[in-house]
């Protein structure tokens, strides 16, 4: 089975020439289209490539083994790479929110039309980019691979609404040829928004914020399958690059011995990670169920 690493070093080096080719695309387009909505694309697009690159070194530098120096592994620079990614996005809607301002304020002629039948293949092509790359990052589980595929829909939105403002500048005529730049300052919204909804959960990553209700109901529930286990009490749980560290609080007889309650420990462990192969590693404290009672 095809491992999540390399599914995501796959999914990011499809963007990285996926996003290279369309910037070149619609950077011409936009030139020879009279077209700053598309030129403004390009720009994004270009950016999209640079924070591809790294999101491909994240990746390949979170998964890296744990070492002398990091004994927790190398996970977290995913989360550091995600913050990169999101700079780009401010960055490129902030260029593309001034360009569009200028242009506003400066005559120019109206758009030529075959500019939006490259801007409906492109909305259809990063569509589908997305919708790729966001699955692998599902199946990955990885936060900076999500960030990407989020650029791809940003990218999306911006040809959209690009294709919308050159329509109305093409078939609205004089009076309207600052449509597309209208529609490329709106865009510039929807990249800052989008780059809000990546910059959050990453944000929450880092922080070791309480998000995962889920999954840790089902490490306790595993953990109680196991013989020898009374019952779970403390269960926190942390994401690092695409994995997971977990501290587990168990309750056994307090009668048995101290090697009874460690193999107790490791069979847990074994027992939660061939359940959830995404969690690295498990820290377990065993409590005597009599001292759980007293108290």
């Amino acid at each position: 089975m095809e491992s999540n690493k390399n599914k995501a070093v796959k999914a990011a080096t499809i963007s990285i020439f996926g996003n290279a080719i369309l910037a070149l695309t619609k950077g011409v387009a936009g030139i020879f289209g009279n077209s700053y909505a598309l030129i403004a694309d390009a720009i994004e697009s270009t950016t999209d490539v640079f924070s591809s690159i790294l999101v491909l070194f994240g990746i390949k530098y979170s998964t890296k083994p744990a070492d002398d120096n990091h004994p927790y592994g190398h996970g977290r620079a995913e989360t550091l790479v995600t913050f990169a990614v999101v700079g780009f996005l401010v960055i490129s809607a902030t260029i593309i929110a001034y360009e569009s301002i200028q242009n506003i304020q400066t005559p120019h002629e109206i758009p030529k039309k075959f500019t939006l039948y490259i801007l409906a293949g492109i909305v259809l092509i990063k569509e589908i980019f997305y919708r790729i790359i966001s699955k692998k990052s599902d199946e990955t589980n990885s936060s900076s691979l999500k960030a990407d595929a989020w650029h791809h829909r940003s990218d999306a939105i911006t040809s959209l609404m690009a294709f919308i403002g050159i329509s109305i500048a093409i078939y609205m005529g004089p009076g309207y040829e600052s449509a597309d730049d209208w529609a490329a300052l709106l865009a510039s919204g929807f990249i800052v928004y989008n780059a809000y909804l990546i910059f959050r959960p990453a944000l929450g990553e880092i922080l070791d914020e309480h998000l995962y209700d889920e999954l840790i109901l089902q490490i306790r529930n595993t953990a109680k399958t196991v013989e020898g286990v009374v019952d779970t009490e403390k269960c926190f749980v942390r994401k690092t690059g695409m994995t997971y560290l977990v501290d587990l609080h168990l309750t056994v007889d307090g009668n048995i011995t101290v090697t009874e309650g460690h193999d107790i420990a490791h069979k847990v462990k074994d027992a939660i990670q061939l359940d959830i192969p995404e969690i690295a590693d498990v820290l377990i404290h065993i409590e005597p169920s009599e001292l759980k009672k007293i108290l």
